[in-house]
């Protein structure tokens, strides 16, 4: 058996980020840790897993591997071909945003944990709360700290943890643990025409604000506390489903 524990990275912002290299730093002697990141940028690709185009795995140095797609695709690559076995631990981050109540759903960093937590391996998400700070050590050593605890623990089958921390930490504070809040984000969509005289368009919109619920996420980033969320894969409505059994369908 094998004397450490093997931890893969990976993350949407690509591989050689600044938040990754933090998270890097901060875990590297917590294990054998492996580097399996997207090429470029991924952010927002939510699960996406690529069938219709090739993967080209960029060797990077020891351990360490640049891929042609999405988070989803490092980690399958990562189990399936590049690692020599089965992760003790994946980290997915550190995000260069928040990853706060609705954004899971699309988060390309939450992916890489949730693909992780698919195949049994436990997986944490972890997100700096600032698209404009690139000051990602105290980020980090909450990161370490989570990363720890959970080797220490595990986690339960099809469970993950989603990190959010303000960007005003140093990584001593207390982490807050909280449900998932409801984020949202103005529609927008902006046209614009082409030299050949056709339309084009960028969708996207400007953070509104959130639901003001206790005990979530969002209203604890508002405070600037360090928020840790269980996500669980079964997307299953149990008391609905039992409701469902009565309609005549």
């Amino acid at each position: 058996m094998p004397d450490q524990p093997l931890i893969l990275l990976t993350n949407d912002d690509g591989y050689g980020t600044d938040g990754l290299m933090a998270l890097f730093n901060a875990v590297k002697d917590l294990g054998e840790v492996w580097i399996v990141a997207p090429y470029s940028e991924q952010s927002a690709i939510s699960h996406a897993i690529t069938l219709w185009d090739p993967i080209r795995v960029h060797n990077m140095g020891e351990r360490q591997f640049a891929v042609t797609g999405t988070p989803t695709d490092c980690v399958y690559m990562s189990l399936a071909k590049l690692l020599p076995r089965k992760p003790d631990l994946c980290i997915s981050g550190i995000n260069h945003g928040a990853n706060l109540g609705d954004d899971v759903i699309y988060s390309g960093t939450v992916a890489g944990a949730s693909e992780a937590t698919l195949s049994d391996i436990p997986a944490v998400a972890v997100s700096l709360a600032s698209y404009r700070s690139r000051e990602f050590s105290g980020a980090a050593k909450i990161a370490r700290r989570v990363a720890q605890s959970v080797l220490e623990h595990g986690l339960p089958r099809g469970v993950m943890l989603n990190v959010n921390v303000p960007k005003e930490t140093n990584g001593d504070e207390e982490i807050h643990v909280t449900k998932l809040g409801r984020r949202y984000y103005g529609k927008q969509v902006v046209e614009k025409e082409d030299p050949r005289k056709k339309q084009y368009y960028w969708i996207g919109g400007s953070e509104l604000g959130f639901d003001d619920i206790p005990g979530t996420d969002c209203n604890a980033i508002a405070h600037d506390h360090v928020t840790v969320s269980p996500i669980h894969m079964d997307l299953t409505h149990y008391r609905f489903l039992n409701e469902m059994k009565g309609w005549t369908l």
